[in-house]
């Protein structure tokens, strides 16, 4: 019989686009006691849930949970549950998860147009709206924040044509929420997918997600309660619309990933859909306790200070920074691989030597850009300083000419301004 050793994985600092490193507050929270689902102990955990998610969103709606998987998972049941088969979307694509999202809506049945810009940029949204004039979809779907480039799009004045125009919005904020402003009402998002795996600092797998009033209606107009969990009463009639609304409706083709039984799973009447995971949740709960306890306005500066220092180190040390700086990611950076320089060696070594993992890139950018993550609890200054100090001595040992010690340097000349700055208020 084979003796398997007691499991110990290795310290880590992760500076990629996610996954990122935990807050050990988090990690105490997953240990905690196993509660019963409807348990009304747990149940009050799940609505306090709700209500840090509506305040993480910045949103009023009734509906703002988590669904159970990964930040995919979030994505897919939005998406299956608001596109019927024959829908017109129109879907911006400026990076690989578009891509995703466009994948997604054809499998679901959406007849979808795409409009593409190069990577490293994002559309003007006055180019998205004379799509929408084109196209007349009934829905857009788009990423806030691409990972893969390191770009963030613009969302406030495509959300607000979106509304007058009577189309759904639905914006990927996978990347984006708990780092920088995802603003769902004041932009006129009417559902929006968030991440726990980023700039919460939560692990994977619970993907928040918040819906509008608009959203609903077309969910409900899809909704069949599963077989097996059928009250004489239920039938697939659409409350005061009658049986004509619903067979007018194709019903949601997923079971799992039904927000019409979902909703149902975390409103009052508790419908018995799924077995929720619960320390995830406590895991959640916490990492939104600890991000409202910061304050979301804090929090993002503390995002935007943190990759002042980072960029500031990089080009000190003579990096090429990828992509257009008018549109960059707040949370991710990506740096150009110089010319003769193997990228899966450099990351190695950081890693092997270092303890410090960065990510490569997809697709067209595969071997050509690092990406450096600096999100949630790994977004710290010490974790900034090791990794520049790490990072030169990596790229020195790998035959690259640069000004030695000069990228810590840049770094903390930063970290000194911002605390002079603050002494003076």
């Amino acid at each position: 019989m084979t003796d398997y050793a007691d499991l110990a994985p290795s310290s880590r600092r992760i500076m990629t686009p996610g996954p990122v490193e935990v807050d050990p507050r988090v990690l105490r929270a997953l240990s905690y006691p196993i509660l019963g689902q409807f348990d009304p102990e747990f149940t009050a955990i799940m609505n306090e849930t709700m209500g840090m998610l509506r305040l993480l969103f910045r949103t009023d709606n009734k509906w703002a949970y988590p669904v159970d998987g990964t930040s995919r998972s979030g994505i897919e049941a939005v998406l299956t549950s608001l596109i019927e088969p024959g829908d017109r979307v129109l879907i911006p694509i400026y990076g690989r998860f578009g891509h995703l999202l466009h994948e997604i809506a054809e499998r679901v049945g959406g007849e979808v147009t795409t409009i593409e810009k190069p990577w490293g940029t994002v559309f003007d949204p006055a180019e998205v709206i004379a799509a929408m004039d084109r196209v007349r979809p009934e829905l857009v779907v788009m990423v806030h924040g691409e990972t893969s480039t390191g770009r963030m799009q613009p969302l406030e004045a495509i959300g607000r044509e979106c509304r007058r125009r009577d189309i759904l919005f639905v914006v990927d904020a996978v990347a984006t929420i708990g780092g920088v402003p995802v603003e769902t009402d004041a932009w006129c998002m009417d559902a929006v997918i968030g991440g726990t795996q980023k700039c919460l600092s939560v692990p994977s797998g619970m993907a928040p997600v918040t819906y509008n009033g608009r959203a609903e209606e077309k969910v409900l107009a899809r909704k069949r309660i599963e077989r097996g969990l059928r009250m004489p009463q239920d039938s697939t009639e659409i409350p005061g619309r009658g049986l004509a609304a619903a067979v007018q409706h194709a019903y949601i083709r997923s079971n799992y990933l039904d927000l019409s039984q979902l909703q149902d799973y975390w409103s009052p009447s508790r419908l018995n859909h799924h077995t929720e995971m619960t320390s995830m949740l406590y895991g959640l709960r916490e990492g939104l306790r600890i991000l409202l306890q910061e304050g979301l306005d804090a929090r993002f500066e503390r995002h935007r200070l943190h990759e002042k220092a980072l960029t500031a180190g990089l080009q000190a040390m003579g990096a090429s920074l990828y992509g257009d700086p008018a549109c960059k990611l707040p949370v991710v950076t990506c740096v150009n691989i110089p010319e003769g320089i193997d990228g899966d060696s450099v990351r190695a070594m950081l890693l092997e030597k270092f303890g410090i993992e960065i990510a490569s890139s997809f697709g067209p950018l595969k071997g050509r850009i690092w990406r450096i993550g600096t999100m949630g609890y790994s977004c710290r200054r010490d974790n900034i300083l090791q990794l520049l100090g790490a990072f030169e001595a990596v790229l020195l040992r790998h035959g690259v000419r640069l000004p030695a010690g000069e990228a810590v340097q840049a770094a903390l000349h930063i970290y000194e301004q911002q605390a002079s700055s603050k002494a003076d208020v």
